[in-house]
């Protein structure tokens, strides 16, 4: 029996009401809390879209980014996914980020483990060092035993106050990030190439060099103790972003990967097969070589500006 293991930054899952915009009478008349979930999850239309990519998935553990908070993530479940009959498990902590973005996991099995690790201070800055969190899970598959997930959204390669590519702004607060989960999973670990783990999420800059400079993942992805799976597909098929491109920045439109699976290397040889990349919930405009779920549009909606990537676990 395989089990999948997927990521999916799924863009803004929120059920927060945008005062901006006017309030609804009965937010008005009654008040309004972050935990009155009356209103609808925001932009419904694409979180359609989101769940409907989430189900070609067919995973049984699936690691979130952007999401708002548990109760959010649950509503969507309970709307969109099939509740909790199908998901069962669902995990979020409130992280660092003050737009109350988010990572979280659903699951299939149950979770017997969690921890966060959002009190870490960038010894750079004495600020907290994850922009979110790097949130460690332990999931117990049946007939294997725990597998622990080190679920993460880095920081952005957004800059506040530059007019420009932030790519290299940004560099040394990802650096410091990404060199600190893998500290972590060393800590848990005595022999981390031998553990049953995987890092995985939005880790926010991808493998290559450019002329802003080398990646900030490079301590990360250059362990010897795991593998980016990713990898294991053509070049041309790599990418899990699409970026339009900034005219007024000089920068085209480019594909990247920003998504990541990083397996130890103990999980990586047992299981030879490459990742799936889904792009069929991508907004049009993002390249036509393939086809697109019922109801995309050019620009919106969508089900997100990310590829979820699935990788199978067939042995242990």
């Amino acid at each position: 029996m395989g089990f999948r293991v997927a990521t999916f930054n799924v863009e803004n899952l929120f059920t927060r009401f945008l005062f901006t915009r006017g309030a609804p009478r009965d937010a008005r008349e009654a008040g309004f809390t972050t935990e009155d979930l009356r209103f609808r999850l925001s932009d419904p239309e694409s979180k359609r879209l989101t769940a409907d990519v989430i189900g070609t998935l067919r995973a049984d553990v699936l690691a979130l980014q952007e999401v708002e908070d548990l109760d959010t993530l649950k509503t969507f479940r309970d709307r969109f996914l099939g509740g909790r009959a199908v998901w069962p498990h669902a995990l979020v902590i409130d992280g660092n980020d003050e737009r109350r973005i988010d990572v979280g996991v659903l699951s299939r099995f149950p979770i017997v483990h969690a921890r966060s690790w959002q009190h870490l201070l960038d010894p750079s800055t004495g600020d907290p060092l994850f922009s979110r969190d790097c949130l460690e899970v332990d999931v117990d598959l049946p007939g294997l035993g725990p597998l622990t997930l080190y679920v993460n959204h880095l920081k952005s390669m957004r800059a506040d106050g530059v007019q420009g590519p932030g790519r290299a702004v940004t560099h040394p607060l990802r650096r410091r990030q990404a060199d600190t989960v893998r500290d972590i999973v060393s800590g848990r670990f005595r022999t981390p190439a031998d553990g049953a783990w995987i890092v995985l999420g939005d880790l926010n800059d991808y493998p290559e060099e450019d002329d802003q400079g080398p990646t900030a993942l490079r301590g990360l992805l250059g362990w010897d103790a795991l593998e980016n799976v990713v990898e294991r597909l053509p070049p041309t098929e790599r990418w899990t972003h699409h970026f339009q491109g900034r005219p007024e920045w000089g920068t085209a439109p480019a594909r990247h990967q920003l998504d990541y699976v990083l397996p130890s290397r103990r999980l990586a040889r047992a299981n030879p097969r490459p990742p799936q990349i889904e792009r069929r919930g991508l907004a049009g405009r993002a390249g036509a070589e393939w086809p697109r779920l019922t109801g995309v549009g050019w620009h919106h909606p969508k089900a997100s500006d990310h590829c979820p990537v699935v990788f199978e676990l067939d042995q242990w």
